[in-house]
């Protein structure tokens, strides 16, 4: 009820008069009722703590106005703060010399100076606080002292007024009537506010509107100038295609009189000149010239070439200008065109040269190659040829070789075998020498075991280096490497021989060594070593270091075998030397894995007299179209107590077995035998009457093609010069 009564809106003295006067209502209203049940003194207990309460609220009542009278007083210094503030802003902006303008985070007006948009007098009594800044700029627009660019209205700028009003930062000009200019200023404040400067710049433009005028009257001097100096001759027109612009360097090249070049003049002038003294190159005409001129923009650039015979050729080029009219050059390249002339003549010239230094050469050519088919033809030749009458002669030999001869006929016939000996290992040299450089030569990489070659070749130069006194050292290695059998036992062969052959005294060791994945084998002598600058000689054919070739000692082409070998099988070959000290040599070979095909190892021949009893009667056919290796062989087959029957031709041999109706036990077949059926032919037919046959293929060819055609049919070949041992292993086991 209390609160009810009294209105806290009320001033302090109000509500004191309220409570008094609901004090004094109470108390009248208990001193008139009765005090049953003691009501009356619970009343009177109320008005006291009333009384209290209100005297407690008018105390917080009293201070709380102190407070407010306070802070009144603090917010009317403020405010008189604030004013001055706005008044010091309000004198400081109108010192500015520019105009100035601020707006609000909403875009309305806060203040201006005088100044701002002074040169727009019929907008002035409309700026105030509180303009929005879209208002601002629809009075600038519609202002008669705005000076509208061309072809723009008056919603139109202002639009893009408000555009550039979205930018923070903006500054450009604006051009008033009058010839009056104005630049704009805006920029954003912190707060999201815009604070606008407008400067006159009227007087600014005006000096560089007329230092701009100077400058183009200088650079108009400058062009002209510069036209008369130029080595070209030059014609400006205009959009019209009338001329604006020339030089006397254009006259006195197409010449024109002078007064034929006026201001003004079409374009036809130049063009009339042009057809009636120049030859005009391709599809170019006067017309056309005058076509591009005037037609339609843009206009492609035009070049095109005149002359006036051999005297003077013009190039001419002419392109357009950014205001459609078009410059027009002409430059004197008879210079030039004379000295293309000159060139193409001594490139003719040259050409010709060339092509007779190149027939020179393809003669050359021609005889070299020539001169190398004539050598392949001669090595072709010592390989049948050469080889035929010495493996006779090695036949003949060795069939002496037990028929109870004199000591000295005995040692005699040792000298002529180790002679023959000697001639066939140069002729094999040649010849692998010949398959190598002439990339003829085929490689079979198959598993080899590398033990069983180490063994023979151990055996074989064991007794050459007992003989001067060398102690040979072949170790074991009994691993399989990937390799060509037959070259890898020529490379081997090689260096062995020649640590022999040049070591004088001491040691040669051979043995392989593991290197990851790969097996080094290594020939170490204790020979005189090899100069540094002789160790790249050493590969070369017929070279050899302080010794003179010979067939007894070598013709150096040991090493150019190995290294043409051992290229062409991929075995990395290295040499190391200390000359006094000795050398070592190294082939590199792919290791394989040990259960690998391992092939057989040669079987030794069998020339005892007990082995040829043991065989006595076997029945041969030989088939050779050479009387002398024919007769040889026939010698040294029946001191081997070997029946035999031998004939000169493939067609021969089919007869007489016909007609005796014996198939022999062992077939030796030359493979060249003239005319009519060849060697392996042959085989073919004999395999096809009376099966399989035991048979070898004598020839003395090393071309691929043969060793393929025998490996197809599974025939084997003995190459000549004939083996005697090897031969023997053939027919005696």
């Amino acid at each position: 009820m209390t609160h009810a009564l009294i209105n806290p809106a009320d001033p302090p003295e109000r509500q004191r008069q309220k409570l008094l006067q609901i004090v004094d209502v109470l108390m009248r209203r208990v001193e008139q009722a009765t005090d049953d049940g003691g009501r009356a003194y619970l009343q009177f207990e109320r008005a006291a703590m009333l009384e209290d309460q209100v005297r407690e609220r008018t105390g917080e009542l009293e201070r709380a106005l102190g407070l407010l009278n306070q802070t009144n007083a603090r917010l009317a210094e403020a405010t008189a703060e604030a004013e001055a503030a706005r008044q010091n802003l309000a004198s400081a902006i109108e010192t500015v010399q520019e105009g100035f303008a601020l707006f609000d985070a909403d875009d309305r007006m806060v203040m201006c100076n005088s100044r701002f948009s002074r040169q727009l007098a019929d907008i002035r009594d409309g700026l105030g606080p509180g303009l929005s800044f879209a208002d601002y700029v629809r009075m600038v627009s519609l202002s008669r002292d705005l000076a509208l660019p061309p072809g723009e209205s008056a919603d139109g700028w202002a639009q893009a007024r408000m555009r550039r009003h979205q930018d923070r930062h903006v500054m450009f000009n604006v051009q008033l009537s009058g010839d009056r200019w104005i630049q704009v200023s805006e920029h954003r404040t912190q707060d999201g506010g815009t604070v606008i400067l407008q400067t006159d710049v009227t007087d600014i433009i005006r000096l560089e509107r007329q230092e701009r005028g100077k400058l183009l009257d200088d650079q108009a001097r400058m062009i002209r100038a510069t036209l008369e100096h130029i080595s070209q001759g030059v014609g400006i027109f205009d959009a019209e295609a009338r001329l604006v612009g020339w030089n006397h360097r254009l006259a006195t090249l197409l010449t024109v009189p002078a007064g034929r070049f006026r201001l003004g003049a079409p374009i036809d002038t130049l063009t009339e000149a042009l057809g009636r003294q120049f030859a005009l190159n391709g599809n170019m005409t006067p017309a056309t010239i005058a076509h591009w001129a005037r037609g339609p923009r843009p206009r492609p650039a035009l070049d095109f070439e005149l002359d006036r015979g051999a005297d003077l050729v013009l190039a001419v080029f002419a392109e357009e200008m950014p205001d459609g009219g078009f410059v027009m050059s002409f430059s004197d390249i008879t210079a030039e065109r004379r000295a293309l002339h000159a060139l193409a003549e001594a490139n003719e010239t040259l050409e010709r040269r060339v092509a007779d230094r190149t027939a020179e050469l393809a003669e050359a050519l021609g005889r070299a190659e020539q001169a190398n088919a004539a050598r392949a033809r001669f090595v072709a030749a010592a390989s049948h040829d050469l080889l035929q009458p010495l493996s006779a002669a090695k036949l003949f030999v060795a069939s002496l070789s037990d028929s109870g001869l004199a000591d000295d006929a005995r040692a005699t016939l040792g000298k002529v075998e180790n002679a023959l000996t000697s001639v066939e290992g140069i002729l094999d040299a040649l010849l692998d020498i010949s398959k190598l450089e002439s990339g003829r030569a085929s490689v079979d990489v198959i598993p080899v075991a590398l033990g069983p070659i180490l063994d023979q070749l151990a055996d074989e130069f064991a007794p050459l280096a007992e003989a001067k006194g060398l102690r040979l050292t072949v170790r074991p290695a009994a691993v399989t490497v990937a390799s060509d059998p037959t070259y890898l036992r020529r490379i081997l062969q090689n260096l062995i021989g020649n640590a022999v052959r040049y070591t004088a005294r001491g040691r040669i060791l051979v043995g392989g060594r593991r290197t990851g994945a790969a097996l080094r084998i290594d020939v170490i002598d204790t020979g005189p070593g090899i100069p540094e600058s002789e160790q790249a000689n050493v590969f070369r054919e017929f070279h050899r270091l302080n010794a003179r070739a010979s067939a007894s000692e070598g013709m150096g082409l040991g090493l150019a075998i190995v290294e043409r070998a051992a290229a062409l099988l991929d075995h990395p070959l290295t040499l190391r030397s200390v000359p006094g000290r000795g050398t070592r040599f190294s082939l590199l070979l792919p290791l394989l894995a040990s259960g690998a095909a391992e092939p057989a190892a040669l079987a030794a021949p069998l020339t005892e007299t007990a082995e040829m009893s043991r065989h006595e009667g076997r029945i041969v056919c030989l088939v050779e179209n050479d009387p002398d290796l024919r007769r040889a062989l026939c010698q040294l087959l029946e001191k081997w107590r070997l029946e035999v029957i031998d004939v000169s031709s493939g067609e021969e041999a089919l007869a007489l077995l016909d007609e005796i109706g014996i198939v022999p036990d062992r077939f030796l077949i030359d493979q060249e035998l003239g005319a009519g059926l060849d060697g392996l032919s042959l085989v073919g037919q004999l395999r096809a009457r009376h099966g399989a046959i035991a048979a070898r293929l004598l020839t003395a060819s090393r071309a691929p093609a043969l060793d393929a055609a025998c490996a197809a049919s599974d025939v084997t070949v003995l190459r000549k010069p004939v083996d005697a041992a090897v031969l023997a292993a053939f027919l005696l086991r």
